[in-house]
């Protein structure tokens, strides 16, 4: 059985080329925030992801029956990949915590990649939606509104900072000092 001749190649091309897209969707918000991973990346972690659950569904399909080959294991295997990948993204600057939330995309993207792999494209488009709300409203709330919320709550660190800054200046306006 020749497995070249049986693959509905238009499904594959489908396939990489909405993850491609959806990827790039993803990176271009990242763009536009500035952010570490960017368009390329998002595009290429979405296909790779994609790719690869393809390729084992074709190797299951052609060796069906021949062994225990589970195409499933390919894709835990691109999610534990693309988890050391985001790993680099995330850096520690003083107290402050850089790239989790661009490491937490790419691994959704990775998921994005797999269900278009695996011809869950619905999924993917919905889950590529809630991202970006995840990235852009949930980005507005978390500044605007927690932020203001959590510098009015007494006791909290920035409620703390700002005492600080205060009364050092009043100490310095006390000794006369510029």
């Amino acid at each position: 059985m020749n497995l070249i001749t049986q693959i509905d190649y238009s499904s594959v091309f489908l396939g990489l080329i909405l993850a491609m897209v959806l990827g790039l969707i993803l990176g271009l918000e990242r763009n536009i925030a500035g952010k570490l991973a960017g368009m390329r990346t998002y595009a290429l972690v979405s296909m790779g992801s994609a790719l690869f659950v393809i390729i084992s569904r074709l190797v299951a399909f052609q060796y069906a029956g021949l062994s225990n080959f589970d195409p499933l294991r390919m894709a835990s295997q691109v999610v534990v990949g693309v988890g050391f990948l985001g790993a680099g993204l995330v850096f520690f600057k003083g107290n402050h915590l850089f790239g989790i939330t661009t490491a937490a995309g790419i691994w959704v993207d990775a998921g994005i990649g797999i269900a278009c792999g695996f011809e869950l494209y619905a999924l993917a488009i919905f889950v590529t939606g809630l991202t970006i709300f995840v990235f852009t409203i949930m980005w507005i709330i978390e500044r605007d509104f927690l932020q203001a919320w959590g510098e009015k709550k007494v006791g909290s660190k920035k409620t703390k900072e700002k005492e600080e800054i205060v009364s050092g200046e009043s100490e310095l306006e006390s000794k006369d000092v510029e």
